[in-house]
């Protein structure tokens, strides 16, 4: 690998890793532009470099930056556009700092979306507190993320459906006491989403470690994945954080059962719907996870879709 030229910066390696893994086809290219870019959007936007936070996002180069003209300072996103990066910018509009990270300026190449966030206190995540409090604090900003449409954005207007049948023959012999799992999560999928009766701006990937601490607001949310669809499609990310611990404790079962309840309860939606939801994104993150190499990631989530 060779070294950037002076004045861009160092891209990490954990954000190569992942940008191959999850998109091998573009990952090359890309981030052999990245240095350049990023050096082209400082110059851009008058801005200098502080530091390249290092893992980052796992699609984004994230540093951060001062203007220099007042030395306010700020965080450049630089990310692989794809469907879950793509419409960023427009659900930060949308949200206009209220519950979320502000959106300062927004600019599109052909394969790279490149914003210019407020600065938040990225070494101070919603996981950083404890479970209940975590819990609390999310609930809340969460209630106030999600806006009914109509909204003037062109958002993704359907929810994803079922987590597709895999097609590799690796991808279910890893595992084979999933596919029941699998089989349920794509039925599931496929009535929910057929029935559903609310459309919401979502976050889309909502969980304490998108919600950072901030200096205008006590936490706010970051790295939206936004769609239009129900609540208890946002909810269900949510009700899987802090797998592990929750797998983890006595009667495991029942614990995930409380916590569907709680969070269903809290934010006045359909229980039935967010248990679905729920069984839907755990496979989903199973298969990504099974993608991706990370075994014991994936028979996490599948342990956790079991319990539900």
């Amino acid at each position: 690998m060779s070294a950037p030229a002076p004045g861009q910066p160092t891209v990490p390696d954990w954000l190569r890793r992942s940008i191959t893994a999850a998109h091998p086809a573009e990952a090359a290219t890309w981030l052999a532009d990245l240095p350049a870019l990023v050096a082209a959007q400082l110059t851009r936007l008058d801005l200098t470099l502080d530091r390249v936070l290092d893992p980052g996002g796992s699609l984004s180069l994230v540093a951060y930056v001062h203007r220099n003209d007042d030395l306010t300072p700020a965080a450049l996103k630089v990310s692989l556009r794809t469907p879950e990066t793509a419409h960023e910018p427009e659900a930060l509009t949308a949200w206009a700092g209220r519950g979320a990270v502000l959106l300062l300026d927004a600019h599109r190449t052909a394969t790279s979306s490149v914003l210019l966030l407020e600065r938040l206190h990225g070494e101070i995540p919603l996981r950083s507190l404890a479970e209940p409090k975590a819990m609390l604090e999310a609930t809340s900003l969460l209630h106030r993320l999600w806006l009914p449409l109509p909204l003037p954005h062109a958002l993704p207007a359907t929810l994803p459906t079922a987590p597709p049948a895999p097609t590799a023959p690796e991808a279910t012999p890893t595992v084979p006491e999933a596919t029941p799992l699998l089989t349920e999560a794509r039925e599931t999928a496929g009535a929910l989403t057929a029935s559903a009766t609310e459309q919401f701006l979502l976050h889309g990937d909502f969980h304490h470690g998108n919600v950072l601490a901030a200096d205008r607001a006590p936490w706010l949310a970051i790295a939206p994945r936004p769609l239009i669809g129900e609540r208890a499609y946002d909810l269900a990310r949510l009700v899987l954080d802090r797998a592990d611990t929750l797998i983890g404790s006595p009667g495991a079962p029942a614990a995930v059962r409380r916590r569907l309840h709680q969070l269903a309860e809290a934010l006045d939606v359909d229980r039935d719907r967010l248990r679905g939801w729920t069984l839907v994104r755990a496979v989903d993150l199973a298969l990504a996870a099974l993608a991706a190499n990370r075994r014991p990631e994936a028979e996490l989530y599948l342990e956790f879709a079991g319990a539900l």
